[in-house]
């Protein structure tokens, strides 16, 4: 790998580097928090975020590495790490680890590898490789062949059943298909078909989707079931009111009414114990975290790098939103983590590679090909 000039190091995207490494110290805080569990003996922690500290390790190695390569090298790397990724995602359903009914993981021995993950990383490659070509607003034909990108693995990951990372494949790529331009006609008849086409998903949904809607809709049709997760999340949130209940010294999430306290519904965790001050707080290092990625979007000086890092942005965007849209009963639940705050050793990896590539943007906006 060849060391980069030492005058890209004065045009790092410092803001982007500050902002995840705050997050990430706040995951952790959050993760301790949320891995302990009060019982008659007294307080006792589960190992999750001393795995989540190995994790975010590897992730800051992993970023570094990112961000030294040159991104443009990623165009060439795009075909054979897709054409991996299918592959992975085929071995899933054979020799895949099954949690909770839904087979996702893939057991290396030392660790679970979880290839949907693997998925977004290549989407976005393969994504920006295909849009890359030219700088006319896609036709139907185009639009097609950029869409399969996304709908093969969708249809993999949407089997295990993950529904939530396979909606953020297709909204990535979405992303990067609207930052890149489609033509009028096209998107006018996009626009009228898709809502119209939207009911007929409910009939592809499994039952305990369809459930999840339905309890989306009215938490208490199933307070013991389906609606459990909201309710007590909404509990924890609102008992936090304004400065929270202190560190350590939440009810819902330490005495273990909260599930998921540590993935999904870790912000919840931080609502309790912080408050709607502290949550304000998260909402407002997210907002920043996204302000400086959209400013490389922006001074990116080809094509192929503001389209990348616009898809990184979706990325983020998209499950920002939707966690913290589900853990207050604004949207249905889906298994979708907080980006730094949730547990989960390759979604955190695969964060910080995604980080690393938009500082290796950022650093090499003034250097042109020759």
């Amino acid at each position: 790998m060849q060391m980069p000039d030492r005058r890209m190091f004065f045009q790092i995207n410092w803001g982007l580097v500050l902002t995840t490494v705050l997050l990430f110290a706040v995951g952790m805080v959050n993760l301790y928090s949320a891995s302990g569990s009060r019982i008659e003996g007294g307080f006792v922690l589960s190992p999750f975020y001393q795995r989540q500290f190995v994790w975010g390790l590897i992730g800051l190695g992993v970023m570094v590495t990112c961000m030294l390569i040159d991104y443009r090298r990623i165009e060439r790397l795009a075909v054979p790490c897709y054409v991996v990724v299918l592959f992975l995602l085929l071995l899933v359903p054979i020799v895949g680890k099954t949690v909770y009914g839904a087979k996702r993981w893939i057991d290396l021995g030392v660790m679970n590898l979880q290839p949907s993950e693997l998925a977004k990383f290549a989407v976005l490659m393969m994504g920006a490789k295909a849009l890359c070509r030219d700088g006319e607003a896609l036709g139907w034909k185009r639009l097609g062949q950029v869409l399969s990108i996304g709908i093969i693995p969708f249809l993999f990951i949407a089997k295990q059943p993950d529904l939530g990372s396979g909606l953020t494949v297709l909204v990535l790529l979405g992303g990067m298909v609207l930052f890149h331009g489609v033509k009028w006609r096209v998107l006018r008849v996009c626009l009228l078909v898709i809502p119209l086409l939207m009911p007929l998903g409910w009939f592809v949904l499994h039952d305990y989707q369809q459930e999840r809607i339905l309890t989306f809709l009215d938490p208490t049709r199933d307070p013991r079931g389906a609606g459990y997760h909201i309710i007590q999340s909404q509990i924890a949130i609102g008992s936090g009111e304004m400065f929270g209940k202190g560190f350590l010294a939440g009810t819902q999430s330490q005495l273990r009414f909260l599930p998921e306290k540590h993935t999904d519904f870790a912000i919840a965790v931080l609502g309790e114990e912080w408050g709607f001050a502290g949550c304000m707080a998260l909402v407002t290092l997210f907002c920043l975290f996204l302000m400086a990625m959209y400013s490389t979007v922006r001074d990116a000086k080809d094509r192929f790098g503001s389209t990348l890092a616009a898809g990184i942005f979706f990325y983020f965007f998209w499950q920002i939103l939707v966690n913290i849209g589900m853990v207050v009963g604004l949207m249905p639940v889906v298994g979708m983590p907080l980006p730094f705050i949730s547990y989960g050793g390759t979604a955190l990896v695969v964060n910080c590679a995604l980080v690393g590539i938009v500082l290796s943007i950022s650093m090499r906006r003034f250097v042109f090909k020759s």
